[in-house]
């Protein structure tokens, strides 16, 4: 369920964040409008007022401080002295529209109703001192407009009576889970009552007067869909909300902890394994591996099969399957079992047709397999930092007729990433050097490979931080310590081709942030200023049109004349990358008709989450799924 607010859809996910500054200007004109300014920059929704005609609220009697205690007194003294006149809300409700953030006010009786009106807004904040106020309630359910109503103050009955009031007159509304103390002290807020409240009506958010930002995270964490705390300049200003409302800085940091929940927060249907969790468990898990030597025919018994890492075979809770199972191929010590070994056949590759070069990602070290297999028209080899090491005459031998492009690493010794756009000078340069051992061994193995001229080295070229997003004004910076970097390579006979990238990348099993080569815009504006091809990575692009929403196939389109090579595999969400053809989102027909007008020639592979496994096996059902679309 969820019910619109303006241009907010309350209750579908994100959290309607109400920076409520009520009377907190202390009767300041030019106090309200900087709180709005600063609620525009800690990034809430709605900014919130109030408005009473007193001769509507109180009683003469209570006006004249006819006998009243001591409290209503003093509240009718700071009202009388901090309410902001009509003319002044009425500039108030313009000003926010300029800033770009939504005015509310809390109206306390039937003519502020009237006013309020004539100012348009989308909808209305009841306080709690209203939720038992029928009348009230029924002047507003004639607006037709949305409610938000606290329910401090009230009993369950209390509460019920009035979403059954509401509800028969078909009116949209939210109930915020509220605790009118100010401040509230914890042992009174009781959170576990939204669950309760929930049962009354499935709307629920939390109006919270405690100190702090903490209990109202956790209200986040419990499932409010609108959050109200009061806003202030200081906490010690005179009257009694201040006490119990959070200033510019904490309210910023309350922002950024609801929509970081937001994003932790899920959808909340079947528990999947993030990309993070399938590095670390591929590093760090157990598989079954053959005990000893097997031959084709064997029967597995117990004394075959081993518990080892890493966690890139059949999983040990298969233990049982696979006892019994007769083996349909042969098995070196340590080898791993694999899925496939719980059935009766094995797919094995085939010649394969397309109408653009198509080849296979490699090691040195599997070459030879895969060479004897298949006749692809090129191998991609993925360097280590280690393959960097060894020789090449171990691994090759002669000449081989098909082409070949090399894919640099992304990591080097001592646990470094390669960083061509580094603002650490000694880091960039340790990365150009680096990058020169990649380009002097692609230059190498042109021996062993002919029929490439000038052969394609795909890289991540850097630009990656740690823990949040770059700011917009540093990126082009690190695009021209990409330029220098590149001026400082020897490429000749090379030709090196960024890789498009994720906003999220996986190093060292733990998520970053990148920041260049990711938007279309800066890869095409910068692609001509530095004259360069692209690897086109399939899938890492449709993480980053998920991620900002934009549309996969129109990017496609713009970055398909630069495309040189072409990564593919499907995807899925903000981290599902590599996924296998057909397993994500990705319109692969449409894609290769956007890919055969835009470029032609390019060359791909199928780069498919841990597709080596197994002989190869994803990489030959991706190649069967991509026929025909390529």
């Amino acid at each position: 369920m969820s019910i619109s607010i303006a241009n907010f859809e309350v209750g579908a996910g994100r959290v309607f964040v109400i920076a409520e500054i009520g009377n907190n200007h202390n009767g300041s004109f030019e106090r309200a409008k900087e709180m709005v300014d600063l609620a525009v920059k800690m990034g809430a929704d709605c900014a919130k007022f109030q408005m009473r005609n007193l001769d509507e609220v109180y009683r003469q009697r209570t006006l004249r401080k006819d006998g009243e205690d001591l409290g209503t007194e003093y509240v009718l003294d700071l009202l009388r002295r901090f309410e902001l006149s009509i003319d002044q809300h009425r500039e108030l409700a313009a000003y926010c529209a300029a800033k770009g953030i939504l005015y509310l006010c809390t109206p306390w009786d039937g003519k502020s109703v009237d006013v309020l009106e004539g100012l348009g807004v989308p909808s209305y904040k009841v306080a709690s001192a209203d939720l038992t106020n029928l009348p009230l309630l029924e002047k507003l359910c004639a607006t037709g407009k949305p409610l938000i109503l606290s329910t401090g103050m009230s009993s369950r009955q209390e509460v019920q009576i009035t979403a059954d009031f509401l509800n028969k007159r078909k009116a949209e509304f939210v109930l915020l889970h509220c605790n009118s103390t100010y401040p509230a002290p914890l042992h009174d807020i009781h959170l576990r009552w939204m669950e309760k409240l929930r049962g009354i009506h499935p709307l629920v958010g939390y109006s919270g007067h405690e100190r702090g930002i903490a209990v109202t995270l956790a209200a986040v964490g419990l499932g409010a869909c609108v959050v109200e705390r009061h806003f202030t300049l200081d906490r010690s200003m005179e009257g009694p909300d201040h006490a119990a409302s959070l200033e510019h800085a904490e309210f910023q940091r309350l922002i950024e902890g609801i929509r970081e929940i937001e994003q932790a927060l899920g959808d909340g249907r079947e528990r999947r394994i993030s990309q993070g969790e399938m590095i670390n468990r591929e590093n760090l898990g157990k598989s079954l591996v053959a005990a000893m030597a097997l031959t084709k025919g064997t029967v597995i018994k117990p004394e075959h099969v081993q518990v080892r890492s890493p966690g890139q075979g059949l999983s040990p809770q298969h233990y049982e399957k696979l006892l019994g199972r007769t083996l349909q191929h042969d098995l070196n010590l340590e080898d791993f079992f694999y899925p496939s070994d719980l059935k009766d056949e094995r797919i094995e590759p085939r010649p394969y047709s397309f109408q653009r070069p198509w080849g296979v990602p490699v090691r040195y070290h599997d070459f030879q397999e895969y060479n004897a297999r298949i006749k692809p028209d090129l191998f991609e080899f993925h360097l280590s930092y280690s393959d960097m090491e060894l020789k090449l005459d171990d691994f090759l031998k002669g000449t081989y007729p098909c082409g070949f492009v090399v894919h640099a690493p992304e990591l080097f010794a001592n646990s470094r990433l390669m960083d061509l756009a580094s603002p650490d000078e000694a880091y960039r340069a340790q990365s150009v050097q680096e990058t020169q051992r990649v380009i002097n061994i692609t230059r190498d193995l042109k021996r062993f490979f002919p029929k490439t001229t000038r052969p394609m080295i795909v890289a991540n070229i850097g630009g990656f931080t740690m823990d949040e997003p770059l700011p917009a004004s540093v990126i082009q910076a690190y695009y021209e310590r990409f330029a220098k970097s590149l001026t400082e390579l020897d490429m000749d006979g090379v030709e090196l081709i960024p890789q498009t990238m994720a906003p999220f990348p996986w190093h060292f099993g733990g998520q970053r942030f990148q920041n260049i080569f990711v938007r279309i815009e800066e890869i095409v504006e910068w692609c001509q200023r530095l004259q360069l091809r692209m690897c086109f990575d399939i899938s890492h692009t449709r993480l980053t049109c998920n991620h900002f929403g934009i549309d996969f196939y129109d990017f496609a389109t713009k970055i398909a004349p630069l495309s040189a090579h072409l990564h593919l595999g499907d995807a899925e969400g903000l981290n599902g990358e590599g996924l296998q053809i057909g397993e994500g989102g990705i319109d692969f027909v449409r894609l290769g008709e956007i890919l055969r007008k835009g470029c032609p020639q390019a060359s791909f592979i199928p780069e498919i989450w841990q597709g080596h496994k197994n002989g190869g096996e994803g990489f030959w059902i991706a190649l069967e799924k991509l026929e025909g679309t390529l």
